[in-house]
């Protein structure tokens, strides 16, 4: 039986000289016609764009006087690094990050732990009553939370006045911002509840057993067992809401409009991205704040993948 499936292979494949059989081939011809479209579509709307993008961050391209183009070489990176809009814009992303990113990864932690618990009643209801604010627009989620967080007669204040707690001016004070900002955010994790419950139900049974016959407790097990065993879920989602908040803008935007309100607190990196490129015209200059981000991006993805094998547990790995 081997004899024969080896012959099968060596006929068929052929894959140790680097050629293809003709059936390999016409598997690979047919693959390559079903990803043309996706292809396609990735060289004239991503690619190309970011070429282009790229050249336009070396010159002096402005909308509104296009026919005075000229090339700038290194003047707009030298223009940013020397702004002090551009160390307030930094100092406010990295600021938020600080704040939202533990909190962020923390809840869909813990929503889904209380998900997974085999005592709770109506699992499903409440699961895509979680689930349910992630479907809703963001323009209505940032609308909505406007008014939940009125000063006056938001439900949070009201809520809070009731039991003799002052509620303060969430929106429109530089303390309180970032504390509304991460409620409106908090607001939309379901997917990220849901990725990690996945997780969670996978973890074998086994070794919870092994932890109650070695007398551990409920904590002990969660600590021990449940997050090492979800930690790539965890990484997965700092990957990306690391990335999120690099790119964070429109809730902001929505919220105070586009000029960093109250006291430049939700003067974002996006934000200033947005006044230069679409309300001064200056695409050479946001293009070259694109870039700019498109490389920290990329910092910071690498820093964080250097990092998982001190802390990412992947069951299926070799030890």
């Amino acid at each position: 039986m081997t004899t024969m499936f080896s012959e099968f292979t060596l006929r068929n494949l052929r894959f140790t000289r680097g050629k293809l059989s003709k059936l390999a081939r016409r598997e690979a011809n047919w693959g390559l016609l079903f990803l043309s479209p996706w292809i396609i579509g990735f060289f004239l709307w991503k690619f190309l764009p970011m070429i282009a993008s790229l050249v336009f961050s070396f010159t002096s391209f402005n909308l509104l006087h296009r026919e005075d183009v000229q090339w700038a070489g290194l003047e707009n990176y030298i223009r940013f690094f020397g702004d002090p809009l551009a160390g307030v814009a930094i100092k406010v992303s990295l600021t938020f990050a600080l704040i939202s990113l533990p909190i962020g990864i923390i809840q869909p932690i813990l929503m889904a732990a209380l998900l997974n618990q085999k005592s709770l009643r109506w699992k499903r209801i409440f699961t895509t009553l979680f689930y349910m604010p992630k479907i809703v627009p963001m323009v209505s989620v940032v609308y909505i939370w406007q008014g939940v967080l009125n000063a006056r007669t938001g439900w949070v204040n009201i809520a809070l006045e009731s039991i003799g707690i002052p509620g303060p001016d969430w929106i429109n004070t530089v303390a309180w911002i970032y504390p509304a900002l991460v409620l409106i955010g908090l607001w939309g994790v379901g997917d990220m509840m849901l990725y990690t419950l996945a997780t969670m139900q996978g973890i074998p049974t086994e070794l919870y057993e092994a932890a109650r016959v070695d007398g551990a407790g409920a904590f002990a097990t969660f600590w021990h067992i449940t997050i090492p065993m979800i930690t790539p879920i965890i990484f997965y989602n700092l990957v990306l809401s690391s990335i999120g908040i690099l790119m964070y803008f429109l809730v902001p935007y929505v919220l105070k409009g586009p000029n960093g309100d109250p006291g430049n607190a939700t003067w974002f990196y996006g934000m200033y991205l947005y006044k230069e490129a679409f309300a001064y015209s200056d695409m050479g200059m946001g293009a070259t704040m694109a870039w700019i981000l498109f490389l920290f991006a990329i910092v910071v993805t690498i820093i964080l993948f250097s990092t998982q094998k001190y802390w990412v547990f992947y069951a299926a790995e070799e030890v």
